[in-house]
């Protein structure tokens, strides 16, 4: 999975390359690096 990290906070829902089900992902970066992630399942 490729994260943009210029962009601060990010929330989004994306297909799993696995199973295909729906994933929720979450992103905080600051200053070009990753300060977290997560992954949930969708709706």
């Amino acid at each position: 999975m490729l994260v943009d990290l210029s962009v601060t906070e990010q929330t989004y829902t994306e297909d799993c390359e696995v199973c295909c089900r729906p994933l929720t992902i979450r992103t905080w970066a600051k200053d070009g690096a990753l300060l977290d992630f997560s992954a949930e399942p969708g709706q």
